[in-house]
């Protein structure tokens, strides 16, 4: 088996998706060890989420990404990373991403794109810059329900899926 920094840019992606999922399917933040991943990542990492999401910011290195998990853990129920279609195999890859997910606060289920572009240098990724379609439609469902004044639920009323189209 060769080591992250053997593997070629697409490959080391592959292999650093497969070990995500098999982080969050071993219980994800505060169960898991983030060393499964770590070796994937540069230690000066730089992972920039929209500043709108629950998550928003600019993560650095592995301390910043082991706290986003966190972030991302306790607003999703569910984030599964479905799809994946490689647009790019040179720096920067393109990686489009459907997603599907669940919120923890709304329990409101999205299905979603995700495009990323990822650099990776010296068999490390060094940056990740995703990009969302809809970042308001994302956050509202990350939104606990609202109470209408006669006591009943309201849920946003936001499209659940959102079409890049």
């Amino acid at each position: 088996m060769t080591t992250p920094s053997e593997d070629s840019p697409r490959l080391l992606l592959e292999r650093m998706y497969q070990a995500e999922a098999d982080y969050l399917a071993a219980g994800g933040p505060g169960a898991a060890s983030f060393a499964t991943l770590a070796p994937f990542f540069a230690p000066a990492v730089v992972l920039w989420q929209a500043d709108s999401l629950p998550y928003g910011g600019i993560w650095h290195g592995h301390d910043g990404l082991e706290r986003f998990f966190l972030a991302m853990s306790a607003t999703w129920d569910r984030f599964e990373l479905a799809e994946q279609t490689f647009l790019s195999d040179s720096n920067p890859l393109v990686v489009l991403t459907h997603v599907h997910a669940r919120s923890r606060a709304s329990g409101r289920e999205l299905n979603f794109p995700i495009l990323q572009t990822i650099t990776v240098t010296g068999g490390r990724i060094t940056e990740i810059r995703p990009f969302y379609w809809d970042t308001a439609t994302i956050a509202d469902a990350c939104l606990p329900p609202t109470r209408e004044l006669d006591g009943t639920t309201a849920r946003n009323h936001l499209p659940l899926y959102i079409d890049p189209a």
